[in-house]
C-alpha cells in the first residue's frame, strides 16, 4: 500500500504526533526523524494532514475494531471480560495517545471519524449483548445505551490513565483490573 519511503515518514509524523501533538510536529521535525529530505515530504503527501489520514488507514496506528471481533456465549461475567480483553488488546496507550495528538483545530475534524469508529463499534456491540441479556433475562431491564457507554468508559479509563501515568497512578495488572471492574459492573446489573 505505502513504499518503504512513505512508510517511514508515517511513523516519523505518528510517532513525533504522540510526542508533540499535531500543532507541534513539523514537516521540519518529520523528515529529520524520517531520514529523508524534507521536499521529499511534499513529492509524497500534500502535507501533514494527508499524512495522518494516510497513518489511520494502518492497523499500527488504528486499532480498527470491527464488530467480528466481538464473540460471546451468553455468560455476562465471562462475556464481558472477553470484550474488555479485546477492546484493550487494541485500543493501546499508544492508540489513546495517538487519539490525544490528533486533537487540534488545524484538521478541522478530519481525523475524528475515523477515531470515533472504535468507541462506535464497541458501543453498537455492547447494546446489541445487553439488549439480549436484558430479553434472557440474564440482566435487569435497564438503559442499555447508557450502560454500554458506562461500560466504554470504564474500560477506555483504565487504558488512558495507563497511558497518562502507567504504573505511577495504577497499582494494578490489566487483568486485574477487567476481572474486579466486571464483577462490581455486573452486580449492579443482576436479577433479583
Amino acid at each position: 500500500m505505502f513504499d518503504e519511503t512513505q512508510t517511514k515518514i508515517i511513523d516519523a509524523t505518528m510517532n513525533l504526533i504522540v510526542e508533540k501533538g499535531y500543532s507541534g510536529t513539523t514537516t521540519k521535525n518529520i523528515a529529520k526523524l524520517a531520514g529523508v529530505n524534507e521536499c521529499t515530504i511534499f513529492r509524497r503527501f500534500d502535507g501533514k494532514k494527508e499524512i495522518i489520514l494516510a497513518a489511520l488507514s494502518l492497523p499500527k496506528w488504528n486499532p480498527s475494531l470491527s464488530e467480528e471481533d466481538f464473540v460471546y456465549a451468553g455468560n455476562p461475567e465471562q462475556d464481558l471480560v472477553s470484550f474488555a480483553k479485546t477492546y484493550m488488546a487494541k485500543v493501546t496507550p499508544q492508540m489513546v495517545k495517538v487519539s490525544i495528538g490528533l486533537r487540534s483545530a488545524e484538521l478541522e475534524g478530519a481525523a475524528l471519524p475515523e477515531i470515533l469508529k472504535v468507541p462506535e463499534v464497541f458501543k453498537k456491540v455492547l447494546v446489541k449483548y445487553f439488549t439480549e441479556m436484558v430479553e434472557q433475562g440474564k440482566m435487569k431491564r435497564c438503559d442499555v445505551e447508557s450502560v454500554a457507554i458506562q461500560f466504554v468508559a470504564m474500560n477506555f479509563g483504565f487504558v488512558f490513565l495507563n497511558a497518562s501515568f502507567g504504573d505511577k497512578l495504577i497499582g494494578v495488572s490489566e487483568e486485574e483490573y477487567i476481572r474486579s471492574s466486571v464483577s462490581v459492573f455486573l452486580k449492579g446489573l443482576e436479577q433479583g
